[in-house]
């Protein structure tokens, strides 16, 4: 059983161009789909589509169009009242795949009402293999919710509680680290591992998997067990204490790249559940991520779009010494 929270849900709109967005023009969509978005409601659609049973948690209203798309969809839900209305973001999508976001800053939460998650999270927490916190945070809660939130759950289920994993940025990750409360895994893309790090930039780390390895092990002495970056279409890393691996996928036609990071957490968890190697779980995670981005709009795959056996796995260097990466790297495929 998996719990993910999503502090500051969406309702996804999604805008498909048949050619490239022109700043400035009138242009006609080729279709366009709304649904209940959030990074932990994008994990936990794709959890269910591989069967794993999971509940999504999230601030919402009863009759707010968010609660009701996601009760449309058939997923597992706790929804925690709130007075403000679910905000929406807009993802405009190129033929190519390339993808622009809009996002609104969403609702205003009281504090009673953000007591309110933490007390329904910390309630769904027992008996529970993973509790994923994702996204951003809404307005009104102090960038250190998520330490609040996971301290909340230990203070009451103690060696029972959860493994932790954050997919954050910015404040709400920063934050997290510099209280001192230890999570299981955090995924940030590049640029997210690049601000964290203070290592280079996006662009360099996606080209470089041996130094985004490196910042990997920046954000192991800040308070991670283990990193798993997304690096675009050139795949993903893992980092642990004594592992560090980097994941190529196979050759991929993007359809569009909205939500395929939560696709690619989703995958880690699935295999991770299972008790899989830290090798098996990272082609699943870049086997998710890249099935993701082969398919239309928001789209999450089902276990049999994904190719986890044409994952290519290398293991990198543990150290910053470049100059040891050539030698101690290995290749395997991920069977």
């Amino acid at each position: 059983m998996i719990v993910t929270v999503t502090a500051n849900p969406a309702i996804d709109k999604t805008l498909a161009l048949p050619h490239q967005l022109a700043r400035g023009e009138v242009q006609r969509l080729t279709g366009s789909e709304s649904q209940a978005g959030g990074k932990g409601i994008n994990v936990s659609r794709a959890l269910r589509a591989s069967k794993l049973d999971n509940l999504a948690i999230f601030p919402a209203s009863a009759d707010d169009d968010f609660t009701r798309l996601v009760e449309a969809e058939g997923l597992r839900m706790l929804p925690v009242r709130i007075e403000g209305k679910v905000r929406t973001n807009f993802a405009v999508t190129e033929a190519d795949g390339t993808t622009t976001k809009l996002n609104e800053p969403g609702p205003r939460l009281s504090t009673a009402e953000a007591d309110a998650l933490v007390a329904a999270v910390v309630a769904a927490s027992h008996g529970v293999e993973w509790l994923v916190l994702a996204g951003s945070l809404p307005l009104g809660v102090d960038s250190s919710f998520y330490a609040t939130l996971i301290e909340a759950v230990r203070a009451e289920l103690g060696s029972a509680s959860p493994r932790v994993a954050v997919d954050s940025s910015d404040a709400p990750l920063e934050a997290l680290l510099a209280s001192g409360t230890r999570v299981q895994l955090i995924k940030p893309n590049a640029f997210e591992l690049a601000d964290l790090s203070g290592i280079s930039d996006g662009d360099t780390l996606e080209a470089d998997p041996q130094l985004a390895a490196d910042a990997a092990g920046r954000a192991l002495e800040r308070g991670a067990d283990a990193v798993l970056a997304t690096l675009g279409g050139a795949g993903a890393i893992y980092r642990d204490a004594t592992t560090s691996l980097f994941a190529t996928p196979p050759p991929t036609r993007v359809r569009s790249t909205v939500g395929a990071g939560d696709s690619s957490l989703a995958g880690y968890l699935l295999a991770s559940v299972t008790g899989a190697t830290p090798e098996r779980a990272l082609a699943q995670a870049v086997a998710h991520g890249s099935a993701a981005a082969s398919l239309p709009g928001s789209g999450v795959p089902s276990p049999e779009q994904t190719q986890p056996d044409l994952v290519r796995i290398d293991h990198l260097a543990t150290t910053g010494d470049h100059s040891n990466s050539t030698a101690t790297s290995t290749k395997e495929n991920a069977s």
